[in-house]
């Protein structure tokens, strides 16, 4: 592989003021249009006239495209620039928007949803322009505001819905991300420089990228339909073999080629394994907390003796705090990181996960229960978010970064698609008898699935301390303008 050309001096590069509002804003962009639509799937399901179940093919179809398209599109920059892979990830973004807003067909709607998940290419492309771009003391904080910006948008994304939702119809949750990723689109063109690192020599990879799409399909779909299909039918067992399968040629494919899209040996340094595995269980514990929460919010208290009749704004309302908690751990975990290195931003992100789930299902009996347990997970999931980047760039060279943060990436979506999938099954499974033909889990039943979310986190807190301690990230010295960040064991 080439040696990447080294970045300008120090001196000759953007400012963080410049380049960082439009990332962050192209971050939060995609994170608030991957969850806006979760609470209006019911509606959505009778507006159109679909089951139930169909319904839920609008989140799997957009977690699925973003699982595929996010490795990819971080393997594009590496080799193209960062840049203008930006710029088609954005494409996809808006373009899935605008066709969302003139559509009424759910076929369409479906197809609107894949496009949109060419955003989560923003994520590993935005990292690897701050790693590139920014004086070498700006880069930690830069790569940790972006990356907590995935939970401030998730968080902002279920408010902004409910919100809407009081004073339109669902088209106006189509049009939000429409105007948010044009403005994306005009800062990232206006603001963000041109590339200094490309792996010229780097080769395409069609059968990595076609056996990488086929297994985390099979697995995605099995995953998110498992509770509609059965766990033991014919088709979710049929499509885990299939993903088992396809993803053992993957790994065959990519320890053979000459230029792979995943570098396996990479992949399987300590600090990059390690941290994926905390980003998996992470990414379970955030998106299955949020979708309990607001269910538990939404819950009728005059029917079950539990929960708030909250309506989806009043619900997004509380779940709000998390935001504001990853907006606040963004530079404290950058403090962290410079001053002791990641491991303990992302031991603290997952003890903070777990302690605020063990305290909801301890005490739930009034909204100021989850306004205070969603602060607290939310201020976790943005040190943990903040650390996964440090560990990684620190243990790959310029020119892997974006393929290693959109494999990161991924794996935060099958954790998600996982912890959902698991917080369903747990909440259905055990349900009130009512004297109407609706299906109510038992309060034991939520009380389950927050002892789940935290034992997830938990183990996210334990896993750092398989990887060698790493040190606080060094200053940077005028020259020594290479981007990095804090060096783990590679």
């Amino acid at each position: 592989m080439s040696e990447a050309p080294q970045p300008a001096p120090t001196a000759a590069k953007p400012t963080s003021a410049r380049v960082l509002p439009a990332l962050i804003l192209a971050m939060l962009a995609f994170s608030v249009v991957q969850t806006a639509v979760v609470p209006i799937l019911p509606g959505l399901a009778r507006e159109l006239n679909v089951s139930g179940s169909s319904i839920t093919w609008l989140m799997t179809a957009n977690l699925l495209s973003a699982a595929v398209l996010t490795p990819l599109l971080g393997r594009f920059g590496d080799l193209r620039g960062r840049k203008p892979v930006l710029l088609v990830s954005l494409a996809g973004l808006v373009l899935g928007s605008a066709l969302a807003v003139c559509t009424h067909s759910f076929t369409w709607l479906l197809v609107a949803r894949v496009l949109q998940g060419a955003g989560g290419g923003v994520l590993p492309l935005a990292i690897s322009i701050v790693r590139d771009e920014l004086p070498r003391h700006k880069v930690t904080g830069g790569v940790a505001a972006i990356s907590a910006s995935m939970g401030v948008g998730s968080g902002l994304g279920l408010v902004a819905t409910g919100l809407l939702l009081e004073h339109w119809s669902y088209k106006s949750i189509f049009w939000m991300g429409l105007v948010f990723g044009l403005i994306a689109v005009a800062l990232v063109v206006l603001r963000v420089p041109a590339d200094p690192v490309t792996d010229q020599e780097g080769g395409a990879d069609p059968l990595g990228a076609l056996t990488l799409a086929g297994w985390l399909s099979a697995l995605l779909v099995a995953v998110s339909q498992g509770n509609h299909w059965g766990w033991t039918s014919n088709r979710t067992l049929g499509l885990f073999a299939v993903a088992a399968v396809v993803a053992l040629v993957w790994v065959l494919v990519e320890s053979k080629v000459a230029h792979p899209l995943v570098d396996l040996s990479m992949m399987a340094r300590p600090a990059v394994a390690f941290t994926n595995l905390s980003g998996l269980l992470i990414g379970f514990g955030m998106y299955g907390s949020f979708m309990v929460i607001s269910n538990f919010a939404q819950t009728p208290e005059q029917l079950t003796h539990y929960g708030f009749t909250a309506t989806v704004l009043h619900a997004g309302v509380m779940l709000l705090p998390s935001a504001i908690g990853s907006m606040v751990a963004a530079p404290l975990g950058a403090l962290l990181i410079a001053r002791r290195g990641p491991r303990l931003p992302l031991v603290l992100g997952g003890l903070l996960g777990a302690v605020s789930m063990a305290y909801l299902a301890l005490r739930h009996g009034a909204e100021f229960d989850l306004y205070f347990s969603s602060a607290v997970f939310g201020l976790g999931v943005g040190l943990a978010y903040a650390a996964m980047p440090a560990y990684i760039n620190g243990a790959v060279p310029a020119e892997q970064s974006g393929i290693a943060n959109g494999m990161n990436a991924v794996l935060r979506t099958v954790g998600g698609a996982v912890g959902t999938a698991v917080m369903s099954a747990i909440l259905t499974g055990d349900t009130l008898e009512l004297p109407i033909p609706v299906q109510l889990p038992t309060e034991s039943a939520y009380q389950n699935a927050f002892w789940v979310a935290g034992a997830m986190c938990l183990v996210a807190a334990a896993v750092p301390f398989a990887i060698r301690a790493a040190g606080p990230a060094p200053a940077a010295p005028a020259e020594r303008p290479a981007p990095a960040l804090t060096k783990t064991d590679a």
